[in-house]
């Protein structure tokens, strides 16, 4: 947003607003750039299911919780057992998963016979 130009012969206390103005809007531009580059993780984390084409992914997130919860509800110490066992192969199950998984493929279009 560009800020409208002062008068010409503004008085100190114009010159003062419009300038606290300008401070303003810088750091509110400044606020939403930071914000947005701290949550865009979480944005490609939302978006996760849809890049990998995964159907059900909702179903695969409710068995991954589930399956957590089976493996760590005695104790958190075999939870994390579990997952310093299960870490290393998370890059290899992901890499995987965006390999098998089948891109989905829009219908074409069917033509029409050419008119006589």
């Amino acid at each position: 947003m560009i800020p409208p130009p002062p008068p010409e012969h503004a008085s100190p206390q114009q010159m003062r607003k419009a300038l606290v103005r300008m401070r303003l809007e810088l750091h509110r531009q400044e606020l939403r750039y930071e914000s947005l580059r701290l949550t865009q993780p979480l944005q490609q984390l939302r978006s996760w299911p849809q890049r990998l084409n995964l159907p059900h992914a909702p179903l695969w997130g409710l068995a991954g919780a589930t399956l957590l919860g089976l493996l760590g509800g005695r104790s958190t110490a075999s939870l994390r057992h579990w997952l310093r066992l299960a870490g290393p192969y998370v890059p290899l199950v992901v890499t995987a998963l965006r390999l098998f998984a089948t891109p989905r493929r829009r219908r074409a279009p069917e033509q029409d016979p050419p008119a006589p």
